[in-house]
């Protein structure tokens, strides 16, 4: 078994994504809430996203794009041995949605646990599912963003109601010995947490606190303005960690927030538009979800490809951000 030395690489063998069927356009949003499709593109390059229907759960999303991760790969859920699951609308307070997934693909006893960092919550899961591979704890690990945002909105206040949507990816992620992997593989991970910006972007309820789900509230301009620098900074430490330069890099997967911060982080970084994954006008902001679900979007047309140099970075409440490279 491989330990700490670094003699094991993560090494992605493939992915699968997953959508709601219901469609909510800008202009369906004009008849729940004071607000235009104009309004909303304009500011945030929205026009629509899927939002779950009744029968549709964090579960069934996250267990549908594993499924189709399976057949990308090739592989039997008995090859499993860890599922990760990030997401801040599970279907229960417990147990974690990572095992209800289990349960649901018919996976033996294996590991299987949910990280909770809201936006950023697939990069986070990424990095832990890679060190638990890297270590030897874990030989084949799923790792899923998976959320239903739509169900801790306010569908009345229209500076959240519009941004937001439902959705799923994952990835699959195979332990091979460093010295075969031939530069593929995750190089490097860059995450980092602030909590005093905790009241910027949160949801007003939980067990603990009132024994209530809440709503999402925002202060939008405020995260905004953290949001570029921060995840400008945690691109290139996560760069420089790899000995890679950011001008080296193929494509960037971008958390799907606000098509106003993916621009801004491209001018900072000097990154070409044209690769700069952006799924935003289609999906809005599906949280844990979005970097998954971009990422697919962009393998199924054949923009990433095998041997390209992909970098993962995401912000979200708590605040927390991150950036995570990986070669296909």
């Amino acid at each position: 078994m491989a330990h700490a030395s670094g003699l094991m690489r993560s090494v992605f063998l493939g992915s699968g994504a997953m959508t709601p069927e219901r469609i909510v356009t800008n202009a369906e949003l004009e008849t729940m809430v004071d607000t235009s499709d104009a309004w909303i593109q304009e500011r945030t390059g929205i026009a629509q996203r899927a939002v779950a229907g009744p029968l549709e759960t964090t579960a069934s999303l996250g267990t549908e794009a594993a499924r189709r991760a399976l057949a990308d790969a090739t592989l039997k859920p008995e090859d499993i041995d860890l599922i990760v699951c990030a997401t801040s609308t599970p279907d229960r307070t417990f147990p974690a949605t990572a095992t209800l997934i289990h349960a649901e693909l018919g996976i033996p006893v294996a590991i299987a646990f949910d990280v909770q960092a809201v936006c950023s919550g697939f990069v986070y899961a990424l990095s832990v599912a890679d060190a638990l591979v890297q270590t030897g704890q874990a030989k084949t690990a799923l790792v899923i963003g998976a959320e239903t945002f739509s169900r801790i909105l306010d569908w009345s206040d229209r500076t959240t109601a519009v941004l937001f949507g439902d959705g799923a990816g994952a990835m699959i992620l195979g332990s091979v010995p460093a010295e075969e992997a031939g530069g593929r593989g995750v190089l490097a991970h860059a995450l980092r947490a602030d909590g005093r910006h905790a009241d910027l972007l949160y949801v007003d309820g939980g067990a603990s606190q009132g024994g209530r789900i809440g709503k999402l509230k925002m202060q939008g301009q405020a995260v905004f303005r953290h949001a570029v620098g921060n995840i400008s900074e945690a691109i290139a430490a996560c760069c420089a960690k790899a000995g890679v330069e950011v001008a080296d890099i193929d494509w960037f997967v971008p958390h799907q927030a606000n098509r106003r911060i993916l621009e801004g982080v491209a001018r900072r970084m000097g990154l070409d538009d044209h690769k700069v994954i952006t799924t935003v006008t289609q999906h809005g902001n599906t949280s844990a979800a979005s970097v998954p679900l971009a990422f697919e979007v962009a393998r199924q047309d054949g923009r990433i490809k095998k041997g390209d140099l992909v970098l993962l970075e995401a912000m979200g409440g708590g605040f927390t951000w991150g950036a995570s490279l990986i070669r296909l």
